[in-house]
């Protein structure tokens, strides 16, 4: 019995160390941790929330900005600050393509990562700043507080022509959408929820257009459709002009619940908007978020972590760029 026991107990730390090395490799290939910088560089978290900050009381719509900028970036083969990167003479860059359209306010991420560089030259990425500027523009809107990790490097290269294999477009069928979130882990009421960012900011008129002519759409709720075109009077609008409709015309400066019940009102600007309100694999969290802001928040909260954690580069993959609109080499 003795043996039989001693033969138990070695058996079992075995299998005890067994899992513990299994969970250090799988956190060492993941090589993203909650507050990373906090030996290389304490202050870089409230550096980027103090700017973030700032910058949110300068231009308040710095924080829709934030909003788009994890999409778009994390969205696209990894979460590496690839939507940063200027064309080059050879190649033509993600923020350049025509599903960027409306990306602006590149150079505040720039102001970020200058003032992160006066305290720690060389040690924040790039990636990390868009992320966690993100969490801190979140909060600026009157979203909920998402620890997120940190610890990604920068990507060397950015390509426009690959955006439509990656990126779900407003026009898409909801079944392509469901699929193209279904690809980076998130499901649908995960989905549901992202697309509740559709709660802040504006839209413009070169994408809402197909929907109020030659004909108005009649799934629009007619109450709404004399302010969208008062908003956008052209068929065919200039893209450089000033010309948009706000998202939510109650709270367009506060991330909430209002745009379910929007879309529920068939007041939901983009094809998109519209399908997830009437799509029966998506209707029902619709309704339970119109319902339920916490539960809204929930899934929100657990969509951005998946998303900010798509496929990073860390360890000895990519670089720390001195600027994040160039790689280093063209320096």
């Amino acid at each position: 019995m003795k043996m039989g026991s001693r033969a138990l107990f070695f058996l079992a730390i075995l299998f005890f160390s067994a899992l513990s090395a299994i969970a250090e490799d799988s956190h060492e290939t993941s090589g993203l941790a909650m507050n990373y910088y906090k030996d290389t560089c304490p202050q870089a978290e409230d550096i980027i929330k103090e700017q973030v900050k700032l910058l949110y009381k300068r231009h308040k719509n710095t924080a829709f900005s934030w909003l788009r900028n994890i999409f778009h970036d994390c969205f696209v083969e990894s979460c590496d600050a690839s939507l940063l990167l200027d064309s080059t003479r050879r190649v033509l860059s993600e923020k350049e393509a025509d599903r960027s359209f409306g990306m602006r306010n590149f150079r505040y991420i720039e102001t970020i990562k200058e003032a992160v560089e006066r305290e720690c030259p060389g040690v924040v990425s790039c990636a990390d700043i868009l992320v966690l500027s993100a969490r801190d523009g979140i909060v600026a809107l009157g979203g909920p507080y998402i620890p997120l990790k940190s610890g990604r490097r920068d990507g060397r290269k950015s390509r426009a022509d690959i955006l439509e294999q990656y990126l779900p477009d407003h026009n898409d069928s909801m079944s392509l959408v469901l699929e193209r979130f279904s690809n980076i882990g998130i499901n649908t009421p995960g989905v549901v929820a992202l697309l509740g960012a559709h709660s802040v900011g504006r839209t413009h008129c070169v994408k809402l257009v197909h929907r109020l002519y030659p004909e108005v759409d009649p799934q629009l709720n007619p109450d709404h459709v004399p302010h969208m075109l008062k908003k956008c009077p052209d068929p065919i609008p200039d893209p450089k002009a000033v010309q948009y409709v706000r998202n939510d015309r109650g709270t367009p400066m506060k991330l909430d619940n209002n745009y379910y019940r929007n879309i529920l009102d068939n007041k939901g600007l983009m094809l998109v908007d519209h399908q997830l309100a009437t799509d029966k694999r998506t209707k029902p969290y619709v309704k339970k978020m119109a319902k339920n802001q916490d539960y809204f928040f929930k899934e929100f909260s657990r969509a951005i972590t998946i998303l900010s954690e798509n496929n990073p580069l860390t360890g000895s993959k990519g670089e720390i760029r001195k600027q994040c609109n160039l790689a280093n080499k063209l320096h």
